[in-house]
């Protein structure tokens, strides 16, 4: 792999996590209230790598959306703790995005598997693409 293909396949999945992120944060907090570390954690356990400034930046516009709200706990080890909750307009939210997303993972899945499609279209080759031997010796 180039150092340009590895760029542009980093570029690539930068901006399929940041397209979903904020369908996983919902996810998570229709679960359970959750401190931002909290957050993190369980994003980082499916691999979804955020930094705290992206959350927090998605975490205080989901809220001012009135998608999510907060309370603050007291903890035991330092300062009061600001734990955020999903609200019925996010839970309604997470529900047309959960349609969404079962809508778009049928789309994608139909053209990985088992797509007619593919069989229209094997003769075409794009220019960027090297044809085959075979092929070369069928047009002679």
């Amino acid at each position: 792999m180039t150092e340009k293909t590895k760029s542009t396949d980093s570029n690539i999945r930068s901006q399929m996590r940041k397209g979903i992120l904020e369908y996983c944060v919902l996810l998570l907090l229709s679960r359970q209230r959750a401190y931002p570390s909290d957050i993190i954690n369980g994003l980082s356990e499916a691999s979804l790598i955020v930094v705290e400034g992206t959350l927090y930046t998605l975490l205080n516009r989901l809220r001012k959306e009135g998608k999510l709200n907060y309370e603050w706990e007291e903890s035991p080890k330092g300062p009061p703790r600001k734990y955020y909750f999903i609200t019925k307009e996010g839970l309604d939210t997470l529900e047309e995005m959960s349609d969404a997303w079962d809508e778009i993972v049928a789309n994608v899945n139909h053209f990985r598997k088992n797509s007619s499609f593919t069989s229209k279209i094997e003769s075409y080759k794009p220019a960027d693409v090297a044809p085959s031997k075979s092929s070369d010796t069928e047009n002679i």
